[in-house]
C-alpha cells in the first residue's frame, strides 16, 4: 500500500505545472497493452522502442535478453527510461510466462498464414506485441507460444520495417483504436497512486533524504 501522506509531502516538492503533467499523462496511461523485445541487437531500436511506449502511454516494456544485455541509450530514450517501467528476463520462457499470468496474450508481430492485418486487430483484448531480432526475427519459441500474429499492411518493394519504426506505428493504432472502445483500459488507483510516487522519486533531488526526514518527524 501506498504511504498518502508521504506521497503528498514529496508532491509537495513539486510545481503545480508538475503535479498537473504527472496528473495529465498518467491519466493516459494503460497496461492494458505492452510490448516484449527479444533479443535486439542495436541498442538504439530498444531505446527508441522504449521512446514509442511513453508517447503512446504504455506504461510496461519487456526486455528479453537470452544472448544480448545492454543498458539503455538515455540519449535515444530521451528520458523515457525514467516514466516507463521496464521488466528485464533472461529468457523467453520466463519473459511469456510471466506475461500469460499477467493476463497477456502474445501478439507475434510477423507475417504468417493466421495472421491480422493491424486495422483487423481486436484491441479489447490485453495484449503484449513481441518484435525479434533485426535480422532474424521472433524466435520459433515465441512463434510457438503466439496466441495471434500481427502484420503491417505494406504496398512497397520493401517487405520489413525498422523494429522501431513498426512499434511506433502498431502502438499508435492501437491505443487510439482502444480509446474508441469501452474497455476499462486506464491503470488502476492503486498502480496510479504507486506512478505518482515513484515519478516523485525520480524528479526529486535528495528524496532520501527527504524521506529519512520525513519518517524520523
Amino acid at each position: 500500500m501506498i504511504d498518502i501522506k508521504l506521497l503528498q509531502h514529496l508532491e509537495g516538492y513539486l510545481t503545480e505545472q508538475r503535479k498537473e503533467k504527472f496528473e495529465r499523462i498518467l491519466s493516459q496511461r494503460t497496461k492494458h497493452f505492452t510490448v516484449a523485445t527479444e533479443d535486439v541487437y542495436q541498442l538504439h531500436n530498444t531505446s527508441a522502442v522504449m521512446r514509442s511506449c511513453d508517447v503512446f502511454g504504455v506504461q510496461e516494456l519487456t526486455i528479453i535478453e537470452e544472448q544480448n544485455s545492454k543498458e539503455i541509450d538515455r540519449e535515444i530514450a530521451m528520458g523515457a527510461q525514467k516514466w516507463v517501467d521496464l521488466n528485464r528476463h533472461h529468457s523467453v520462457k520466463e519473459a511469456i510466462s510471466d506475461l500469460k499470468h499477467k493476463g497477456y496474450q502474445i501478439v507475434a508481430t510477423t507475417p504468417h498464414e493466421n495472421d491480422s492485418l493491424l486495422d483487423d486487430f481486436d484491441v479489447t483484448k490485453k495484449s503484449c506485441f513481441f518484435f525479434g531480432r533485426e535480422m532474424s526475427g521472433l524466435s520459433q519459441e515465441v512463434i510457438d507460444e503466439a496466441d495471434c500474429f500481427l502484420k503491417i499492411p505494406m504496398v512497397g518493394f520493401t517487405e520489413s520495417l525498422n523494429i522501431s519504426v513498426s512499434a511506433a506505428i502498431i502502438l499508435q493504432h492501437v491505443t487510439t483504436k482502444l480509446k474508441q472502445t469501452d474497455v476499462d483500459w486506464r491503470l488502476t488507483e492503486e498502480e496510479h497512486l504507486e506512478k505518482r510516487l515513484d515519478w516523485c522519486k525520480k524528479t526529486i533531488k535528495s528524496y532520501k533524504e527527504i524521506i529519512e526526514r520525513f519518517y524520523e518527524a
